[in-house]
Formats: structure tokens, C-alpha cells, sequence
């Protein structure tokens, strides 16, 4: 892609989120302070807005397992990566991908050969997935499967390991990069990205930060995760290609995590209010120039997650509901 059709593409992404948030209340003052941001400061807007009302939301749940379902990555045509079963006892982690139509026949399985449990983590336009298997011993490791093919496992190349071992794929861009992170012996995560055509490991560090995610990533390859910071509080980042760094904060949250992004940088994620059994957690969708806003399904309001965010800003995620199920969910913006 040339460098015109690239600024090209991201400014339509960016349009297509500005039609979107501009039917939320924002003071200028508010959204100016995000678009203002200097490379590698803490982004938040001081009165975020609560922009729920502007998505239409849809319960998609696998019904072979409608106790636990969590939907994780979708590409632009909709098509949905995610897995049913919470892990526990006779609930076993069993991937999936779910077409737009999202009817209980449009189901697909997807699980790695052999193994006791898997999530598919993440899609592309192009319908290659990324995620992670788990075998017998409860070591994890990521895998990629491209569009007709059989997966493969990744796993970074280090001597380090937690044990059982920890290494996950969580993203995938339409170029074939992908992201995650690997757990060491100490119980740190170590984000990274893996090219699968050239077969190449690269760590992903976010500067003065530790216990780095990788959890997503767009065309552009701009990077979308979570990290510990010097005051010991997970942040949020987006780190584009260019080198600058966004440090995403929700305003008065005890920790923010990043999961996804769009070509648009439209970054999505959930944020914890409160510490304890009194915490509860919302999601957040959050762009340069229009900052944060919250996400939460209406039946999962202080229980919400969003995972995935795609070019047309739909969005997908899942909430706890009122019987203690965790329910998919897709929220499309309303007309």
C-alpha cells in the first residue's frame, strides 16, 4: 500500500467515527484535550462520556454452552472470533467463528488438533485467525489458522518460561502480523509481535512500562495492549508504527486495559471503577481528537467488556447478566 492510499484509508476510518461520535454529547473542551496529547502522556478526558445509547446490542451466544460465551475479534464483512465454556469442570474452552447472520447454524468450530481446550482470539478480513490451545498439562500456546489451511502453533522462542507455560496470540492484521505476549518464570508478561509469512519474532515494549499485552493490531500496525506503569497501575496504550505512543488512562479508574483497534485507531477495552468486591467493570471505545467514551451493554451495565472494534466501528465483547452468565455481545452504532 502506498503512503497516500494509506493516510487515504486511515482518514476514511477516522471519518466513519466522527459521524458516529458526533451524536454524543462532548464538550469541546473535553475532546480537545485528547486530540492535543503529546506522544507518550496520559490521554483522558476529564468528563468522558457515557455513548451506550448510540449502539444497538445483540446477545450472540453459542447455545451448545449458554453459561459462558465471550466474543473477541470481528472483521469488517462482521464474522466473529470467539469460544463457549468457561474452563471449568465439564465447561472446556471450545473455539469458534460466527458469521454475520450470527444464527445458531452459522456457528463454525474451530479447536486445535489434540487439544483439551482453545479461544479464537482474533480475525482478519481475510478470514485467518489467531488464538491460543491449551493441552492436558494446562500449558498454553498460540496458533494461527489461515483461511483453509490447518493451524499452526506459535510460540516465542525463549527459555523462560512460566510453568505451565503461557503464550498467546490475541491479533491478527490483514498483512499477516500478529500480536501477543508470553509469561516468564517470574510471572511477567512480555508482549510481541510474529510475522507469519516471514516467520520472524519481534518484542513489542512500551518505554518505562512492564508486564506488557499485545492484544491488537491494525494494517498500519499500530499496536493496542495493556502494561503495568511506574506507579504500579495498568494502563491502556496504543503504540502506532510511527513511534508515537498513547497512554490511555480512563479518568478516576483503577486500571484500564486495551484489547483492540481499528485502521481508524479507534481503540476498545474495558476499565475498572473501584477496588475489591465493590469493583465493577465497563467497557470503552476511545479515538485521537474524540476520546473516551463508555461502553456497556444494557443488560451487563458494570459487568461489560469490548474486545474487538472493526473498520465500520462494530463493535464486540461480552457482560456478566443477571443470573451470572457471561453472555457475547455485538453492538452495531444505531441509525
Amino acid at each position: 500500500m502506498n503512503l497516500d492510499s494509506s493516510r487515504s484509508t486511515r482518514g476514511a476510518g477516522r471519518r466513519r467515527m466522527a459521524t458516529r461520535w458526533g451524536r454524543v454529547a462532548c464538550a469541546v473542551s473535553s475532546c480537545a484535550l485528547a486530540a492535543g496529547a503529546l506522544a507518550g502522556s496520559a490521554v483522558a478526558a476529564s468528563t468522558p462520556n457515557d455513548g451506550s445509547g448510540n449502539y444497538a446490542f445483540q446477545t450472540v451466544n453459542d447455545n451448545r454452552d449458554t453459561t459462558f460465551n465471550q466474543l473477541l475479534g470481528i472483521n469488517s464483512s462482521g464474522k466473529i472470533a470467539g469460544y463457549f465454556g468457561s474452563g471449568q469442570k465439564g465447561h472446556p474452552n471450545m473455539g469458534y467463528v460466527v458469521s454475520p447472520q450470527y444464527g445458531q447454524g452459522h456457528f463454525k468450530n474451530e479447536n486445535f488438533p489434540g487439544a483439551a481446550q482453545t479461544q479464537v482470539t482474533g480475525i482478519d478480513n481475510n478470514g485467518d485467525t489467531v488464538g491460543f490451545w491449551v493441552n492436558g498439562q494446562g500449558a498454553n500456546n498460540g496458533f494461527y489458522e489461515l483461511h483453509g489451511g490447518k493451524p499452526q502453533t506459535v510460540s516465542f522462542p525463549t527459555n523462560d518460561n512460566a510453568k505451565p507455560k503461557v503464550d498467546q496470540l490475541l491479533g491478527i492484521n490483514d498483512s499477516g502480523m500478529t500480536v501477543g505476549f508470553y509469561t516468564d518464570g517470574n510471572g511477567t508478561n512480555h508482549g510481541f509481535a510474529y510475522n507469519i509469512a516471514k516467520h520472524h519474532f519481534k518484542h513489542i515494549t512500551v518505554a518505562g512500562d512492564s508486564n506488557v499485552t499485545a492484544a491488537g493490531i491494525n494494517n498500519f500496525g499500530d499496536v493496542a495492549g495493556f502494561a503495568t506503569n511506574s506507579a504500579g497501575t495498568t494502563e491502556a496504550f496504543l503504540q502506532r508504527s510511527d513511534g508515537k505512543l498513547y497512554r490511555l488512562e480512563f479518568p478516576d479508574a483503577t486500571a484500564t486495559q486495551a484489547f483492540g483497534v481499528n485502521d481508524g485507531d479507534e481503540v476498545v477495552g474495558d476499565y475498572t471503577d473501584g477496588t475489591g468486591n465493590s469493583a465493577t467493570t465497563h467497557g470503552f471505545a476511545w479515538a485521537p481528537g474524540f476520546g473516551f467514551e463508555t461502553v456497556d451493554d444494557p443488560q451487563g451495565i458494570g459487568a461489560t467488556t469490548i474486545n474487538g472494534v472493526n473498520d465500520r466501528g462494530s463493535l464486540v465483547g461480552f457482560y456478566t447478566d443477571s443470573n451470572g452468565n457471561t453472555d457475547g455481545l455485538v453492538a452495531k452504532a444505531a441509525n
